[in-house]
């Protein structure tokens, strides 16, 4: 690997516009593939002009391309809001990964190593830091309330992806936006912002472990405790809690009946508030407990919808554990069994472990991003306006619009803050007309709200969204229409 160093040590505080390359390879399904990493900033203007901050980013280039204009382009936020991009940069589709355990436990020593999975076999890739995350800033003159709420956040980042695409000179790559948790309503946004006021249409959106993006469908709100159902499933067949003939069947078989029973039954039921028959009351009480694994009159002590700050403690609570809420395979322990919330997140204190150490490890020693400034993984970017959500609403406009955008929905089983069947419902109710139904797809994975710190999932993730390029990517010269 070379580089150029700058150092910038002793200083807190950001260069707006720098950049240090680098040269790198890693074998990817078999092919050693070249690539070119570009770690620096990139001022975010104000209207009048002037540097308001900078933001951080990541950007892999593969170098034995000969041609790169054709060649597509993913950029990835993750979400928060306030995260930094490390998740996905050092956990999913890059050519590095952190190290971890197969199912995504930390390991030491800390650090990082190739990616076999990534995507950069088949796309470029550019991870962005959101003013207040990794080491982006507010520099000069910028204020708080230029980037801090969800339509400034599309705003000001619409602006930086038009500067950023023409300083790379990639106006005519395939262009693709991901986003994870709170990331999938920025993304959703972004591809109606960049498409109405840059004129930047998109081939695809892939939204991971997807928010409910503003939307207000006409059944239950995205996230309720009715649609959780289907994941207190997973997460009880996963810990072993479910009644023997439900725990002996395979997630594939059990689950899309769970997903029946809520929306035809348990749904219903729940509609008709404290004014449901005692009888049917009782057996619905029956059947939630069965697929929730929880105790029937734990069920009833909730009128049925039992939350899922509530399960989180219940499911293990005999065994002496607390389960996790963005991955609720992983166990914590509390001071007291008793009590209604969980003392720690297990899962987030787990990733904290991992993901700190290497991505600063990575920038700073690997890199060559020399700087005093902290790396801020969960950035000060509070109070939060969210205010405007139209987020979904913006995703399916710019569809209507664009007939080549595609969109791919990916979400873990176990994961009970984002959880999958909200996901699919979110899908179900992006285009209500159902005309655009063959573009938006569904993938769902055994494993958490990062359904790639465990390695299996890892593999077959990657390997669907380089499906979902190669399938939104249209044949040379097929006009963008409807109809013939």
């Amino acid at each position: 690997m070379v580089y150029t160093t700058i150092s910038w040590a002793q200083q807190r505080t950001l260069p707006a516009d720098t950049t240090i390359v680098s040269t790198d390879e890693v074998t990817v399904k078999g092919t050693e593939v070249p690539y070119e990493v570009t770690v620096g900033t990139q001022p975010v203007f104000g209207d009048d002009g002037k540097t308001d901050a900078s933001l951080f980013y990541t950007y892999y280039r593969r170098t034995d391309v000969e041609d790169d204009d054709n060649r597509p382009i993913f950029i990835s936020f993750n979400g928060g809001p306030g995260a930094a991009s490390l998740w996905m940069h050092l956990g999913y589709t890059s050519p590095k990964r952190l190290k971890v355990s197969d199912e995504g436990y930390p390991v030491q020593p800390y650090g990082v190593e190739d990616n076999p999975q990534s995507i950069i076999d088949v796309a470029d890739i550019v991870y962005v830091n959101p003013v207040n995350t990794g080491f982006s800033r507010i520099l000069n003159d910028g204020k708080r309330e230029q980037f801090f709420g969800v339509n400034e956040d599309i705003d000001y980042l619409a602006d930086w992806i038009d500067t950023f695409i023409s300083r790379q000179e990639r106006w005519e790559s395939p262009k693709y936006l991901i986003g994870e948790s709170y990331g999938t309503p920025r993304v959703s946004g972004l591809a109606g912002e960049l498409q109405s006021r840059h004129w930047m249409f998109l081939n695809g959106v892939v939204l991971v472990s997807p928010t409910g993006l503003g939307m207000e469908p006409a059944g239950p709100s995205p996230r309720s405790s009715v649609l959780k159902l289907p994941y207190y499933t997973a997460a009880a067949w996963y810990h072993n809690q479910l009644p023997q003939d439900l725990q002996q069947r395979d997630l594939d078989d059990l689950l899309p009946e769970v997903e029946e029973y809520t929306i035809e039954e348990f749904l219903p039921a729940l509609s008709r508030g404290g004014f449901i028959e005692e009888s049917r009351k009782q057996e619905v009480a029956s059947q939630v407990a069965r697929y929730a694994g929880l105790n029937e009159s734990f069920v009833l002590d909730h009128n049925l919808a039992v939350p899922a700050m509530a399960f989180w403690k219940e499911l293990l609570r005999e065994e002496g554990y607390t389960i996790g809420r963005l991955d609720s395979r992983y166990k914590g322990i509390d001071k007291t069994d008793a009590g209604d919330r969980n003392d720690y997140w297990p899962e987030y204190s787990s990733w904290k472990h991992s993901f700190t150490p290497a991505i600063n490890y990575y920038l700073q020693e690997k890199l060559g991003f020399k700087t005093d400034l902290q790396y801020y993984v969960a950035g000060p970017v509070h109070p939060w306006n969210d205010d405007g959500n139209r987020t979904g609403e913006m995703l399916r406009g710019a569809m209507a619009e664009n007939p080549n955008l595609e969109v791919l929905v990916q979400s873990g089983y176990f994961d009970g803050a984002t959880d999958y069947f909200s996901a699919k419902y979110v899908m179900w109710n992006l285009d209500p007309s159902g005309k655009m139904r063959d573009r938006l797809q569904f993938e769902g994975y055994r494993s958490g709200h990062m359904m790639y710190l465990r390695s299996e999932d890892l593999e077959t993730s990657n390997e669907d969204i380089r499906e979902f390029v190669r399938e939104s990517i249209p044949e040379e010269g097929v006009p963008a229409q409807y109809g013939n």
